[in-house]
């Protein structure tokens, strides 16, 4: 399903309701006359065939619904690293504000390196699906350049303590960040959400309508509804990717600020 991300979100939508609606009708015009041929006269099996129909929508109802809320709370998550990120960027920048010059330019001017190195490298190989394989200079200096202070007050100590936890917490949360870009369902997930719906869809081929347009307009419906609930699935299981993917829109909001400091002193 990897293919699903190159495109806007509403073509996505669109293509896999055009895909599932095509087959689905199609099935339905190709099974119409063997599946007559099956039921004989009155339509003598479509109770059956509704009892059939409903317990598998159960079952696979049930998978979607699981898998859905699945997606949908690794999005939160994944969400949730991003907004961390930002506010412990943010907390450490405020941190050195006690810290001596050069010092503290120096410090703040490698966090403010290692936010933009995040929006303007990271992001867009985040939205490919690509793990930045490097490690980020700017966080190497600054902990070489917080290592290299020696701190001659009590205050002072206290705040390098807090400050060597924070820089902890900033390398803990892009690591998860990290961790999240290869985060989806894996491929056994994806067979069975198609298998089930092709299944779903086969099903309903087996009932005996006096009219056709009506079956049609059945299946339109059934193939639909399941072809939003994948498309649902798809654009959740990979937060970073597509264009509903998650934004560096929390880290670009600590960067305008920063800068803004930077510019005015305030």
């Amino acid at each position: 399903m990897q293919w699903i991300y190159s495109l806007p979100s509403w073509m996505d939508g669109l293509a896999l309701v055009v895909i599932f609606n095509a087959l689905g009708v199609a099935g339905l015009f190709s099974t119409r006359q063997w599946v007559r041929r099956q039921h004989g006269v009155n339509s003598s099996h479509n109770d059956i065939v509704s009892y059939f129909l409903a317990a598998v929508v159960v079952f696979y109802g049930i998978t979607l619904g699981l898998l859905a809320v699945s997606a949908w709370t690794n999005y939160s998550q994944v969400e949730d690293h991003v907004d961390s990120e930002a506010e412990i960027i943010s907390s450490l920048y405020r941190d050195l504000g006690p810290y001596p010059e050069p010092v503290r330019s120096v410090l703040r001017e490698d966090i403010r390196q290692y936010t933009n190195n995040a929006i303007t490298v990271a992001w867009p190989m985040q939205r490919h699906g690509i793990v930045p394989g490097k490690s980020v200079a700017s966080l190497e200096d600054f902990q070489n350049h917080i290592s290299a202070f020696q701190p001659t007050t009590p205050a002072q100590q206290i705040i390098q303590a807090q400050v060597f936890s924070q820089f902890n917490s900033l390398v803990e949360a892009r690591r998860a960040r990290l961790n999240s870009v290869h985060s989806h369902m894996p491929r056994a997930l994806w067979t069975l959400v198609i298998s089930g719906t092709l299944i779903t869809l086969a099903v309903s081929f087996f009932f005996d309508t006096a009219s056709l347009s009506m079956h049609v307009w059945l299946t339109v419906l059934l193939a639909t509804l399941l072809a939003l609930m994948i498309f649902l699935i798809s654009v959740l299981d990979s937060p970073f990717r597509g264009s509903s993917g998650i934004t560096s829109a929390p880290l670009e909001m600590v960067s305008h600020e920063m800068a803004h400091e930077a510019t005015t002193g305030h």
